[in-house]
């Protein structure tokens, strides 16, 4: 069984983002980037179905602003290979774009099952994973909390809106977009993260070609504007009910 396990690097969210003079990007020269937190969950999962049986987990991922921490990183988790497809381009590409490039990899190798985040921070419409599985004409799951296999087969929990959970059954090969991995991301110490850069084994592949352009054009960027106050309403629930119904009137709503 071969697991392939998408990662991206988005920018760090405690830090300040500041706008690109075009307004198209935010200001990537000395910003900070972290692993998207759902591909973090995505991996995890992927490293229990490895602790669980006989699995291989290959980390997979655009060249990208310390994608290479990323990367060591998932093999002193567990991972068994990490790969970097290099010359995707720079700066920020759209998940559209994304899907194409990596289903143009994975096309030529041979994976059982392909895991990632079900969205990353920086998407605008978080559909790399049923974009992947189209192009690749693979059956495909998202919002996805648990996932076991059974010979040819993965036995999928799926956390729907409302609280409704559904079990489905998927043939393998195929794609599944990771919402949160049965337990929390394990830990790797420094130490760990340092052994496997000594050991090498980050395998850079040149990022197929493709004429996929972007799904939507990003026209501008706008920093969020400061506006109003809040207002605390004190009282019991009747008066603060009447209080609010006294403002959605006064706003015209």
């Amino acid at each position: 069984m071969r697991i392939a396990v998408l990662l991206k690097q988005i920018p760090d969210l405690v830090e300040d983002l500041e706008l690109a003079p075009d307004g198209t990007d935010v200001d990537r020269e000395f910003l900070a980037f972290t692993l998207n937190e759902f591909d973090d969950q995505a991996l995890e999962e992927a490293l229990c179905l490895k602790d669980a049986g006989d699995a291989e987990v290959v980390a997979v991922a655009l060249e990208e602003p310390d994608v290479d921490q990323c990367l060591y990183t998932a093999l002193a988790k567990g991972a068994d290979r990490a790969v970097k497809l290099t010359g995707a381009g720079e700066g920020w590409i759209d998940g559209h774009r994304r899907s194409a490039i990596l289903a143009a990899w994975l096309a030529t190798a041979e994976f059982d099952l392909i895991l990632t985040g079900v969205q990353a921070a920086d998407d605008l419409d978080g559909q790399l994973p049923p974009l992947l599985a189209a192009r690749l004409g693979l059956p495909h799951a998202s919002v996805v909390v648990r996932v076991e296999l059974k010979g040819q087969v993965a036995l999928v929990r799926q956390e729907l809106g409302g609280g409704t959970v559904a079990d489905e059954e998927l043939r393998l090969p195929a794609v599944i977009g990771i919402q949160a991995a049965r337990q929390a991301p394990r830990y790797a110490s420094i130490s760990r993260i340092r052994q496997a850069q000594q050991a090498g084994g980050l395998e850079e592949v040149g990022a197929p070609a493709t004429d996929a352009g972007p799904g939507y054009h990003l026209v501008r960027l706008l920093a969020p504007e400061a506006a109003g106050h809040a207002q605390m309403l004190g009282g019991s629930a009747g008066e603060v009910a009447e209080r609010i119904v006294e403002l959605i009137r006064a706003k015209g709503l």
